[in-house]
């Protein structure tokens, strides 16, 4: 714990000298600046609202309470003694220790968790929040909500419902896509096909829009640049079949269509008074999408340990910056390799390189099925009410718990949580706007500097949006000009190439906002139990994907395992299961109506 303590205090002790440094000298000033105005509009309500004054009390170590908590998604653990992460426990009374998923599914791990009768003081179970609930441990939230209105302020009076179990409790808050403000959203957090920028700039950024024309680039390059610096070769595309997270490999038909993502169903509006659900792992897209993937696999542009790979040796993988493209959910791959993407690696020529600086990142493509005229990859903000952020019955003050799950939406912490210590890791302009220096951006991408010393509390109460001072952006990725003079210099080509000025424009959707009241759909089913008919059927659906899927991408005869596989899938009979997302649908519809 000493070399780890002394490791945060040298690397924080190096930033502040850089960083008053740099905060002191002139530096690009953002061009957009706007005089702050003395009030923020109220989510709900939409009137003016004065900005809550920042903490002021200092808790004594003595008077700190340490909690813990559990994630059951993948992340890293920050040291002991982290920096951030003591003043906000000098500032809140509370330190909370948080650990994530390992080696587990989700379900798997709150599982083992109630099993052993040791529950975290908070818990995000993901697709296991049911069971803690089932299992009576989980606090209701509903007495802090009116008591801590920082937390009731994340939703409105409607969406807060949305939340409520059977009992009529609200036991969890999801905690992410809450706008505060105005939405200044510039990137493509969930799913679309991703590909590296120096496979566009070699192809003097061309427009693609097809699968055809997507793993055309992705050979032409993988045949002209075989290898990566130090000798390892590339891989044109890989995939994810592992757990839960094979959405990667089976979801996409449902994009290529041009339907946003409701998971586990298409729900078709052509008649917009009878939205229609439809399966699409049974559409000519789903079959033509998997065909294209056989192609592929045969020629050897697909990963050929797709099938087999965990999550952590995908992630492993995409660090090493020798996939050209994938498709997933951006949050699921993208944070994982920022920090080895910023490393100083050496090339077998003794050469030294960083895998940014040479092109590696990667930007959204939105590819459409041959005949569908829009797309839908980019959805806007979604209300997930299927889990979140909860407090355990185990936690000894579930008061003091919410207090600081309260307080970590206060101005001041929110800030330090996201944009760091002020003149150390930001600094801020004559007109109050945020921005970093070049030092600060590249500390910021280091595994090592943010495990010492930044401290988000990533699944617990977050604002996007805009900052209560009515200038600046709740998070860094957010800031217009820190996005754009945080890009390297490879992506601020690609970016110029295309006209775009942020990821969505990538994908041309910025507009598209599904208001309808089922969306999404995938928060009602990843809730779904096994006990009901179209709960056994639902889990046995996936069961014969998990199968199938990645045995008719390699297969040798395709037509033939399509037709088995098809055969497999109908014989469970999925229309149980599709009868009762039709009736979510009309369910939701009838609660919330059509906005």
């Amino acid at each position: 714990m000493k070399t780890r303590k002394l490791l945060s205090l040298a690397l924080a002790s190096m930033m502040t000298v850089s960083a008053l440094a740099a905060c002191n000298t002139e530096a690009p000033k953002p061009s957009d600046t706007t005089a702050a105005p003395s009030a923020t509009e109220s989510k709900e309500s939409g009137e003016s609202t004065e900005a809550p004054t920042e903490t002021t009390k200092e808790y004594a170590d003595d008077e700190i309470i340490d909690m813990t908590m559990f994630a059951a998604m993948a992340g890293k653990e920050k040291n002991a003694q982290n920096d951030i992460k003591e003043i906000i426990a000098k500032k809140t009374g509370v330190r909370v220790n948080e650990t994530w998923l390992t080696g587990q599914q989700a379900g798997e791990a709150i599982g083992s968790i109630i099993a052993s009768g040791k529950l975290p003081d908070l818990i995000d179970g993901g697709d296991g929040s049911v069971q803690l609930y089932e299992n009576g441990l989980l606090v209701a939230w509903d007495e802090y909500l009116e008591k801590y209105p920082n937390l009731k302020e994340m939703y409105t009076e409607e969406e807060w419902n949305r939340f409520r179990m059977d009992d009529g409790k609200i036991y969890w808050a999801n905690v992410f896509g809450n706008i505060h403000g105005e939405d200044k959203t510039t990137g493509q957090n969930g799913e679309a096909f991703w590909i590296q920028i120096r496979v566009l700039e070699d192809a003097g950024y061309p427009k693609i829009e097809t699968l055809d024309e997507f793993f055309k680039i992705l050979e032409d390059y993988a045949a002209k640049h075989p290898e990566m610096p130090d000798g390892t070769p590339v891989i044109p595309y890989t995939a994810l079949c592992d757990g839960w997270k094979y959405f990667c490999v089976e979801n996409p038909p449902m994009f290529l269509d041009g339907y946003p993502n409701d998971g586990c169903v298409i729900v078709n509006v052509d008649d917009p008074a009878n939205p229609k659900v439809v399966d699409y792992n049974t559409t000519p897209t789903a079959k033509t999408y998997f065909q294209k993937l056989n192609e592929e696999f045969a020629k050897g542009a697909m990963d050929p340990e797709f099938a087999t790979q965990t999550y952590d040796e995908y992630i492993a993988k995409l660090s090493t910056g020798r996939v050209l493209a994938l498709c997933d959910q951006y949050w699921d791959f993208a944070y994982s390799i920022m920090g080895p993407f910023a490393q100083v690696l050496e090339a077998k020529d003794g050469s030294k390189y960083r895998l940014d600086k040479m092109g590696c990142e990667y930007v959204p493509l939105g590819l459409k099925a041959p005949g569908v005229s829009s797309q839908a990859y980019y959805g806007g903000p979604e209300i997930n009410a299927s889990s979140g952020c909860a407090v355990t019955t185990s936690c000894k003050d579930p008061d003091a718990a919410f207090r600081f799950l309260s307080q970590l939406l206060d101005q001041d912490i929110h800030d330090l949580r996201y944009w760091g210590i002020k003149d150390v890791d930001y600094c801020v302009d004559e007109n109050g706007v945020y921005y970093r220096t070049l030092p600060q951006r590249e500390l910021w991408k280091s595994d090592e500097y943010k495990a010492a010393h930044s401290c988000e509390y990533s699944y617990c109460p977050q604002w996007l949006g805009t900052s209560k001072d009515g200038i600046n952006a709740m998070q860094p990725q957010e800031q217009p000009d820190e996005f754009q003079l945080g890009m390297s210099e490879p992506m601020k080509k690609c970016f110029e190439a295309y006209g775009a000025k942020t990821y969505i424009d990538f994908l041309g959707s910025r507009d598209f906002r599904p208001q309808n009241p089922w969306y999404p759909l995938w928060s009602w089913s990843n809730n779904i139990g096994a006990d009901t008919d179209y709960g056994k059927v639902w889990k046995k659906m996936g069961e014969v994907k998990h199968e199938w899927l990645p045995k008719v991408i390699m297969s040798k005869d395709f037509a033939s395992d399509w037709e088995k596989y098809q055969a497999a899938y109908a014989a469970v009979n999925p229309q149980v299961f599709l009868d009762a997302a039709q009736d979510e649908v009309n369910r939701r519809i009838e609660a919330y109506g059509v906005k």
